[in-house]
């Protein structure tokens, strides 16, 4: 089952999560492995991120291995503190190509 992740840096900007993303992922364009959505943007009163995984598993590695070793090394203009964290099960995962009209 997919899981879930919703990230919620207060006060946290986009340069500070380009800063993050590209430390974290390798690049700005790339997902980790067992990452399989990735989206972010400013939101009320900072930066929230919002990223499915496979599995439980799959976040949890990321988490451990790479994402709080990463972070606790410090990321210069990163962001500066952890995030305010909510997860999920995922129930249903729907997706639709973007409008050519819009």
């Amino acid at each position: 089952m997919s899981y879930g992740i919703v990230h919620h840096f207060p006060g946290g900007t986009e340069q500070q999560y380009l800063a993050t993303i590209t430390a974290v992922h390798g690049s700005r364009t790339s997902l980790p492995k067992g990452q399989i959505f990735h989206s972010a943007g400013a939101s009320s009163g900072g930066w929230t991120i919002v990223a499915i995984h496979e599995s439980k598993a799959s976040w949890e590695k990321f988490r451990n291995e790479t994402l709080i070793p990463r972070m606790q090394q410090g990321i210069a203009g990163g962001f500066a503190t952890p995030p305010e964290e909510t997860s999920f099960e995922v129930s249903n995962q729907l997706s639709m190509e973007p409008s050519s009209t819009r």
